[in-house]
């Protein structure tokens, strides 16, 4: 297993892919035949052990994304040759790879919002993103709306994509008791009741029209707003809506939220406001829902699609529904009580055990391709993050 992806250190960073290829390589043991063996290669640095995972480390440290792409290109080939089946985790596999192949998509937002990346880091993501579905035996895709994608913009046959949900930590993200709520909020100076937004602050995020439609409200309407997120591509631009809209004394950024302490935040809070207009999966989404807190959110890309009717849904450029929307969420606890229990019976959907067994139904298809005697004899998964 190739996780050079996964992170040595905290950080807003270490969400997301880092997330999906640690639980993943959590429960692939778990769930796989007895006689299947998974490899993971990761960088120099990277401390990490998973139970059932063989954990081979580079003789270089891959941290920096110019390391890792010649270590993926020009070294990584040459260790490849006695698997049974390769997993490109994020996007990408080297050019030169004589295993048999699938790969993960989260997302083609390198494609939708271009101007966030490099010209360099675009053109070598669109090309040889491209390049990898075109030759691997399954393409995975992290929800419904990233495979319509990737038909519509990459030309991959719908019958060889897997869409595999991702999961989420049931031990951390549940209701929790009152009493540890009400140390959280003390331990925070937080107030009785406030909305909340968590990820990370750019543009796709679509936070300046949620801060105009907020600014709409009567001044007596509005919960105080917190925003939980790292810097990214164009903050300044919520933090210029902040000022312009004279929102300073009721909207406020807290920084990044370490995962240990998000479920607290998602209990504390009244609601989750979460108005992104391109999401591969959106999990903050079904984490909040989780927690048992009310979810206002999008109806693009794969929003609706995990929130499957439990969260309220607008269209993402309508101020005057999400000022509507906002105003009703503060008024009717009926609508919140009813929004906390199909958000909870949503978020039973969804589980890492459940990805890992659909990404093993995905190694199979790709092992039937060729007839490759995968669970017959002592066989080798290897699994590559980007």
């Amino acid at each position: 297993m190739n996780a050079h992806l996964l992170s040595g250190r905290a950080g807003y960073r270490s969400a997301g892919i880092h997330g999906y290829i640690s639980n993943l390589l959590r429960d692939l043991p778990t769930q796989a035949p007895s006689d299947w063996q998974f490899e993971a290669l990761v960088g120099a640095a990277n401390s990490a052990v998973f139970p059932g995972v063989i954990m081979a480390r580079a003789g270089l440290d891959t941290e920096p994304p110019w390391r890792r792409v010649l270590w993926e290109q020009a070294l990584q080939p040459w260790q490849l040759r006695r698997y049974d089946l390769y997993h490109a985790l994020a996007f990408v596999a080297p050019i030169v790879l004589t295993a048999p192949m699938v790969v993960t998509v989260y997302d083609l937002s390198f494609l939708h919002f271009p101007a966030r990346l490099s010209a360099a880091r675009r053109l070598y993501l669109r090309a040889m993103t491209a390049l990898t579905c075109a030759r691997a035996r399954r393409v995975l895709a992290i929800s419904q709306s990233t495979a319509n994608d990737l038909t519509a913009h990459m030309a991959v046959p719908a019958d060889k994509i897997d869409v595999t949900p991702l999961g989420y930590d049931k031990a951390a993200f549940r209701p929790l008791l009152e009493r540890d709520i009400a140390h959280f909020r003390r331990k925070h100076n937080l107030p009785e009741r406030f909305w909340l937004y968590v990820g990370t602050l750019e543009p796709r995020k679509n936070l300046p029209l949620l801060l105009k439609a907020y600014a709409r409200l009567p001044e007596k309407e509005r919960l105080p707003f917190i925003l939980g997120g790292g810097i990214g591509w164009m903050a300044q631009d919520v933090f210029a809506a902040i000022e312009h809209l004279a929102l300073s004394g009721s909207v406020k950024h807290v920084g990044f939220i370490p995962t240990a302490d998000l479920p607290f935040w998602y209990n504390c809070a009244e609601a989750f406001l979460y108005p992104s207009v391109f999401e591969g999966f959106g999990l903050p989404v079904l984490e909040a829902m989780a927690c048992g807190t009310p979810v206002v959110t999008t109806n693009v890309s794969s929003l609706p699609e995990v929130a499957g009717g439990a969260a309220k849904c607008l269209p993402p450029s309508d101020i005057e529904r999400w000022t509507g929307t906002l105003s009703d969420l503060q008024r009717n606890g009926e609508w919140r009580e009813a929004a906390r229990t199909k958000g909870l019976e949503r978020a039973e959907y969804f589980s890492w055990a459940r990805t890992a067994e659909l990404t093993l139904n995905s190694y199979s298809k790709a092992a039937a391709a060729r007839d490759l005697p995968l669970g017959e004899s002592e066989k080798v998964t290897h699994v590559e993050s980007k």
